[in-house]
């Protein structure tokens, strides 16, 4: 039986990402992918299933990377719930700033019929939500939040926004840079949800 050897489970990760940013899920093909990462297609297959399996690692790798990162701030006692709150901002466009191919593959994926609800990667997705709202409920205990807003809401809101923005800074990077999104994100955001003359 063939081995899995260095880091050419990451080149094929890398590679796939790239395929299915420019082909979308559906049209993405193994043999593209082996071909960008100058692998033999059989090699895929020493570590995948199939492309719905590389497709589903690279998005559990993305969350719970997201998860340990903002579990770490949350876990802080030397900062406020408004910077952890920056914190989460941080971590959700951290992830993409280098790597719009990753914004594009994963962003679009979304809007597709592809059957991934059994994925793991879903738990670590719950998981950063349930840490988000942690964040924002600190905040408001603290007194910093505004205690009259729907935490759902806000999460869904805030969630969605920054979505968009990335789906829109993925597929024209030099419109809209990344850092200009984040900062008026916080902006935005803080006027809306910090309580009355914070």
């Amino acid at each position: 039986m063939r081995t899995k050897e260095g880091n050419k489970e990451q080149e094929i990760l890398e590679a796939a990402l790239r395929v299915f940013a420019e082909y979308g899920y559906p049209n993405a093909k193994v043999g593209k992918i082996a071909e960008i990462a100058g692998v033999s297609t059989g090699s895929i297959y020493v570590y995948y299933k199939n492309k719905e399996a590389i497709f589903i690692e690279i998005i559990e790798r993305l969350w719970a990377q997201l998860v340990g990162q903002l579990r770490m701030i949350e876990q802080r006692t030397d900062i406020t719930a408004i910077e952890k709150f920056d914190g989460l901002i941080d971590v959700l466009f951290d992830a993409f700033v280098d790597k719009p191919f990753l914004a594009r593959a994963i962003l679009n994926e979304f809007q597709e019929d592809i059957n991934i609800t059994k994925a793991t990667y879903l738990e670590d997705y719950h998981e950063f939500l349930s840490i988000g709202k942690k964040v924002f409920l600190d905040g408001v205990a603290e007194g910093n939040f505004n205690p009259n807003f729907n935490v759902e809401v806000i999460k869904l809101f805030v969630l969605g926004g920054v979505r968009m923005l990335l789906h829109q800074w993925a597929n024209d990077p030099q419109d809209l840079t990344i850092n200009l999104l984040r900062q008026n994100v916080k902006y935005f955001c803080r006027r809306g949800i910090l309580a009355q003359g914070r």
